[in-house]
Parts: C-alpha cells; structure tokens; sequence
C-alpha cells in the first residue's frame, strides 16, 4: 500500500507518449491514425474524479482492497509503469527490487526525516527531491 500511494504522488515517469496506429473512437472522440499524444501521468494520478478530495495527502490505505477499489474500478486510473502491452519491462524488478532493500534497511535501522528536510519535488523526466531527502539512520 505504501509503495503504491508513493508511486501515485511521485511517479517514476510524469507522462507516456503513445502514438495511433490506426483510427479509433474513444465514446465521442475519433483519434486519427498516427496522432501522437501524452498521457499526463501526473494528472492522472492527481485527480480528484478517481482519488477523492484528498488526492494531495499521502494516504496509503488507499490501496487496502487493491488498485480497483482505490480507482473507483478506473483499472487505467493509476498506471505509474505505463499500462497494456507498452508496461516498462523493468516494473516487477523495481518493485521487488524496493522490497527486499526496505526489508533490508528497516531489520537493522529505523529513520526519520531530518529536521532540515525541505519537501520541494521538481519535474526532469521524472519526478525528483531537489533538494535531495535528507534522513536520519538510527541503529536497532
């Protein structure tokens, strides 16, 4: 749950580029073939339509009965790999790789922010700590 509120507010990538092979009608619209457009990954995850009024607050019990649940069933509401046959190859490594080095860290340390923490995201491809995330390691 935590791993998925933090990949909604901070996602890996702020948007997707896809492109239209052929023609297609989405309810009213018609898409040409070969339009390219963005999917802004960032908005999406940050709209109150899909999350609620408290879209902005870090609330990892969001995801307590799954994706679908926390998506009003929006399966396309919260796609921070992308989604379909385009999904970035490298998700499950990722995720499992934040696993086992969160596992890791917390069997022998526990942390806190530092008090000179400045919470100041900025946008550059991805979605990075410009002022870096400064933490405190305490030995168990």
């Amino acid at each position: 749950m935590i791993l998925n509120e933090t990949l909604r507010l901070y996602s890996p990538a702020i948007n997707l580029l896809r492109r239209v092979e052929r023609e297609v009608r989405l309810g009213k619209l018609i898409i040409p073939a070969n339009t390219e457009f963005y999917i802004p990954l960032l908005a999406l995850h940050h709209d109150p339509e899909i999350w609620g009024q408290d879209v902005h607050l870090f609330k990892p019990e969001r995801f307590a009965e799954g994706v679908a649940k926390a998506t009003s069933n929006n399966i396309t509401g919260f796609i921070p790999f992308g989604f379909g046959p385009r999904v970035c190859v490298g998700s499950n490594f990722a995720v499992n790789e934040v696993k086992i080095a969160l596992s890791m860290i917390l069997q022998r340390y526990k942390f806190t922010l530092s008090p000179d923490y400045v919470h100041d995201p900025i946008q550059i491809i991805i979605v990075l700590p410009q002022k870096g995330v400064q933490i405190v390691l305490g030995k168990l």
